[in-house]
Order: C-alpha cells, then sequence, then structure tokens
C-alpha cells in the first residue's frame, strides 16, 4: 500500500537542524511561485531594492539582493572586485577564510594568506605585516 500523504507529528525541535518553521513562512511556502519577468516579480524586486538602498544609506541604482548563503555574497564581491594579478590579503583562521582564499585564486588574483588558529581572531601585527610587505594590495 502507498501512502497518499505523510503528516508528521507536531514536535518541538530543539537541535542544530532541522528546525521548526514558522507558520507564516509554511503558508508563504505555500503559495504559487511567480517568475522573475513577472510584472509582479520586477514591483516587488524594485521596492526591495528601494529599501536596500534606504537601509544601506546609499544611492546606488545597482543596489540588489543576492539570493543564497554568506559564500555567495563573499564570491560576489570578490569577482566584482578583483581582476587577475590582484594582490589580495586573505585571513585565513578557519573554513570561511579558507573559502575565500580559493576564490581569489580561482580569479586569477594573488592570494597573501595571512594564517592564524582555526576559531581565534587573527593577530592584527600578522595583518599589518602584510599589508607593510605587500602595499599593492587592492583588497584585504
Amino acid at each position: 500500500m502507498v501512502p497518499t500523504s505523510f503528516h508528521p507529528p507536531q514536535r518541538t525541535l530543539m537541535g542544530p537542524g532541522p528546525s521548526d518553521v514558522s507558520p507564516r513562512v509554511l503558508e508563504a511556502t505555500a503559495r504559487p511561485t511567480i517568475g522573475h519577468l513577472d510584472p509582479a516579480f520586477v514591483r516587488f524586486m524594485e521596492e526591495l531594492k528601494r529599501l536596500l538602498r534606504y537601509a544601506f544609506r546609499t544611492e546606488n541604482p545597482l543596489t540588489m539582493p543576492i539570493s543564497g548563503p554568506g559564500s555567495v555574497g563573499m564570491e560576489t564581491c570578490f569577482v566584482n572586485l578583483i581582476e587577475p594579478g590582484d594582490t589580495v590579503i586573505v585571513c585565513v583562521n578557519g573554513v570561511f577564510g579558507g573559502r575565500m582564499q580559493s576564490i581569489v585564486e580561482r580569479c586569477g588574483a594573488v592570494a597573501v594568506v595571512v594564517e592564524d588558529d582555526w576559531g581565534r581572531a587573527v593577530d592584527p601585527e600578522k595583518v599589518e605585516r602584510a599589508l607593510i610587505v605587500h602595499p599593492e594590495a587592492k583588497i584585504l
């Protein structure tokens, strides 16, 4: 016999994930989707961009949301700011620093790595030394 639907019991989930989803979110996900070229979506996006410009106190017309995890935002910044051959100082003290290094190198830039123990703040003196040795660095 094939079940026609699945109705999990109500539970309070207290672990690192999965976690409880707000009823408002569940309701929103049950609504029909619209395409990115739909006039309603375009109006919504323009309003969202206006609110982002207000929140970030900018007049830049290219202000826009990017859907994805933090790594998407990080990569978006790097691919738009660096060019092949640029020097970028990257602090590596965990997974995300290593990911930054990888993105910088895939962009064709030179990654100057300032490394410290994972989970610890990077020593500012190490960063200062890297800046002195690499004054050509475009991004820290």
